[in-house]
This record gives structure tokens, sequence and C-alpha cells, in this order.
């Protein structure tokens, strides 16, 4: 599941974007949809890559029995859209260079697993040395 996130990031860089995909799965493994951040590419700054996975999957009736899957750890922002829509697990790629809402996420009960991967780790630290500004941007430094 984290190999679909990682490519949606790689589509986001070779775009122009910000490195950042995400993945929305049942928890059998169904793929419902995956994005990527999109903010530079559509200058809009709501279009992250757990939104854009989240719009991606089109509507359903329940979310619970969903799995977010991420490059990085979730801002407030996407923190926000896993706790309103009630998805069940968030499953992180890397939270080494930016730790966001998933603790909070946790202690209102949703399953969270940090990977420590080290492609997604390595993909965002580069994208931070080559582009600060647009890093410190998005991320609202």
């Amino acid at each position: 599941m984290l190999a679909t996130a990682l490519q949606e990031a790689r589509i986001g860089l070779a775009e122009g974007g910000i490195p950042i995909g995400a993945a929305l799965f049942t928890r059998e493994g169904e793929l419902l949809g995956s994005g990527h951040n999109r903010r530079v590419q559509e200058d809009d700054a709501s279009v992250h890559a757990e939104t854009d996975a989240f719009r991606n999957a089109g509507r359903r009736r329940n979310y619970g029995d969903t799995v977010m899957v991420t490059t990085l750890s979730p801002c407030w922002y996407c923190s926000g859209l896993v706790r309103q829509f009630n998805i069940g697990a968030v499953v992180i790629g890397e939270a080494t260079n930016f730790h966001g809402g998933h603790d909070w996420l946790e202690d209102l009960g949703v399953e969270v697993l940090v990977l420590d991967d080290a492609a997604c780790t390595e993909l965002l630290a580069t994208f931070i040395l080559d582009r600060p500004e647009l890093w410190h941007e998005d991320i609202g430094l």
C-alpha cells in the first residue's frame, strides 16, 4: 500500500510540486483512490495528498473500514480529515521530516502505524534541501 502513496509522491515531484503522496484503501487492500500534494500545480493550498486521495476515492457511507496511507505524517488539516470522516487507520511512511497530528489521532482511537520508510524520508529530505522556501510555505512555518 505504501508503494502506491510513494509513487504518487514521485509523480507530484515530477510535476514540479511537493513530493507527498497518499492513498485510501479498504482494510482488505482494495485501492479506493490515490493522490498527491497539488498545491503548486493547482495553485490551491487545500489540495494536500490526503485530501486528493480522499476526493479521488469518491463518496462512501462509512469510512471506518478504510486505511489512509500517506508518505508523511499528516498535518493538522489532513489529520482533521481523518477525524471528521472516522477513517479507521493511518499508515505513515515517515515522521522524521515532519511530525504532524498522528499522535492526536492515535489518542482518539485511530490505529496509527509509522513505518520509518527510508525512501519516503529521503525523498522529502532532498526536496526540503532543494526547495526550502516552498516547503516552509506549504507546511506553514
